[in-house]
């Protein structure tokens, strides 16, 4: 399973965590990884095509993506990326998980 811990603070998003794999199907032929690695991917260089210091990403065993930014561009980039994930969620509930802290 995928999860994904997002984490904000006053209602601005300050970090998201990934960890795992959706086990929907084998490696290379996982839909829902594929989904996931896709937005993530999508929303990760459009930012940094933005503002290239709004944010910051680790890749090891997790992706741990910080964001710096509070501006408005940068932080509905993250807004659209996390309603992804939890329409991937719904539709995928064994494979995807979301958590939200604040």
């Amino acid at each position: 399973m995928i999860r994904i811990q997002v984490k904000q603070q006053n209602q601005q998003f300050q970090k998201i965590t990934l960890v795992g794999h959706a086990c929907y199907a084998d490696y290379g032929k996982d839909i829902v990884c594929a989904g996931v690695s896709a937005i993530l991917t999508t929303t990760v260089n459009g930012i940094l095509l933005i503002h290239e210091k709004a944010i910051t990403f680790q890749q090891q065993k997790d992706f741990v993506l910080e964001i710096h930014s509070e501006d408005e561009v940068t932080q509905k980039l993250i807004f659209n990326m996390v309603s992804l994930f939890y329409e991937l969620q719904e539709k995928y509930p064994k494979n995807i998980k979301v958590e939200s802290e604040e």
